[in-house]
């Protein structure tokens, strides 16, 4: 699994037993775990498998809380290498264990769920399922958890301790995740890992920093009732549109004038529904949108529900 040589690192040396006898030790050189491991995941044997399976699931892609194929092929491929799981977790979730069961458990987590979005490109792996595609790399994740679980099955005499295998569902907005924790998907566990593929690293790197990496998301709507009418008297009306029209100015102002610089913010108005006459002012106009924030998330959610 293509985790950046630091995390790498940690990682094996909290689980490896540094012995001198083992395989992934040359005359007490602890530095080459990680370069074993990459090697390793270079070789035909792994890398000929990972390309299989993203292929395999990406013709196939499942919405949240659907992926049963997605969840079931995943299984298969880990009865193939021998790795125990527990199986339904949050519906069509998996978590599977490498090690001696014992602590310290460290996770590697994993999305299956695709996004209902209709692909365009024609290839030879394009998505069967009409309106659903691997848009977001779900499939090149499931490929790689995968592919860390085939190496490290194959080096668990080597593992003190354990390595939790999570493979999550519904991660675009339906709270897979919470469902996962809340079944005890994170017990005993000390530290998870996981990586997100991204067109913007280069073919080849992977990237990461200290602190916060990926930003809380949530989303927001709300329903503008006023009072519609012909557009030719707008005094006999309680007009929906210029409310909304003031409410989605005034968020803007949540991350402009109320957020420092330095701290990362956003809050996006990505839909105003409302009217289907060019003459008629509308009973109601629906807005909705997304934040996103590192720090402060639920105060932000409630500055929006106080402009609203």
């Amino acid at each position: 699994m293509a985790l950046n040589n630091f995390l790498t690192f940690q990682l094996l040396l909290l689980l490896l037993r540094v012995s001198s006898e083992s395989p992934w030790i040359v005359a007490g050189d602890v530095s080459r775990i990680p370069i074993n491991f990459l090697e390793l995941a270079k070789s035909p044997e792994v890398f000929d498998s990972m390309v299989r399976i993203r292929r395999k699931i990406h013709e196939n892609p499942e919405l949240g809380y659907e992926e049963f194929e997605t969840s079931k092929f995943i299984r298969s491929e880990l009865d193939l290498i021998g790795v125990k799981y527990r199986f339904p977790v949050a519906i069509t979730g998996i978590i599977g264990y490498i090690g001696t069961g014992e602590p310290p458990f460290v996770a590697l987590r994993a999305d299956m769920d695709a996004l209902p979005i209709q692909e365009a490109v024609e290839w030879e792996h394009k998505s069967k399922n009409p309106g659903k595609m691997h848009a977001c790399g779900h499939d090149g994740h499931v490929a790689m958890l995968l592919g860390a679980a085939k190496i490290l099955q194959q080096h668990r005499q080597h593992l003190q301790g354990t390595v939790v295998l999570i493979f999550q569902p519904a991660e675009e907005g339906l709270s897979g995740a919470k469902m996962m924790r809340e079944e005890g998907a994170l017990k005993n566990v000390e530290a998870i890992f996981g990586i997100h593929l991204s067109p913007r690293t280069p073919f080849g790197k992977a990237a990461s920093l200290a602190g916060s990496f990926m930003a809380g998301a949530g989303a927001f709507e709300a329903v503008i009732t006023g009072k519609g009418g012909h557009a030719a008297i707008p005094q006999h009306t309680i007009d929906p549109v210029v409310a909304a029209s003031s409410i989605v100015l005034s968020l803007q102002h949540l991350v402009s004038r109320e957020t420092d610089p330095s701290d990362s913010k956003v809050v996006t108005v990505t839909k105003v529904n409302g009217g289907n006459a060019f003459n008629v002012i509308p009973d109601s106009i629906t807005i909705g949108g997304t934040l996103r924030a590192f720090t402060g998330f639920t105060q932000l959610q409630e500055r929006i529900k106080e402009v609203i």
